[in-house]
């Protein structure tokens, strides 16, 4: 295997492991009862804030949405383990995403003085989106040279 080859698949594994954290936090975040947390949030905010622009959900939609996107994240990771260029610039805005998602629910549960729904899973989105970062950092790297 060359060494291309290794990060092409250092990389789809990262991939891989941080849509499984994903889907790890949802579940933590549906068993914790995130939208009675969040919804009264987004709501206050819009009072405050008319132009604020998230929206609330019910249990299902937001269930539904979650779960599809888990399920398309994995399907994209055969593109990854393929060593799709683009999917190198994918896993940006997909690590940063994750990561601020993580450090919400650590941050936001030292702010709130309380452990918010989905803080349990939160240590996998943020090791999971920085090895996501770091093996697209050095795949994007490799091919520059």
């Amino acid at each position: 295997m060359t060494s291309d080859e290794a990060a092409v698949k250092r990389h789809a594994w990262a991939w891989v492991a941080l849509t499984l954290a994903l889907a790890v936090h949802v579940a933590d975040e549906a068993l914790t009862d995130f939208l009675s947390f969040y919804n009264p949030m987004v709501t206050s905010l819009r009072e405050r804030w008319s132009w604020f622009p998230m929206p609330t959900f019910t249990f299902e939609e937001w269930l539904t949405g979650l779960i599809s996107a888990v399920i398309v994240l994995l399907l994209l990771s055969v593109f990854v383990f393929r060593g799709s260029r683009a999917m190198i610039y994918a896993s940006y805005p997909y690590g940063v995403l994750m990561l601020l998602n993580g450090l919400w629910h650590s941050l936001g549960s030292i702010n709130f003085g309380r452990l918010l729904p989905g803080v349990y899973s939160s240590p996998l989105l943020l090791a999971a989106s920085v090895w996501l970062l770091v093996c697209a950092t050095r795949r994007h790297k490799e091919k520059a040279t």
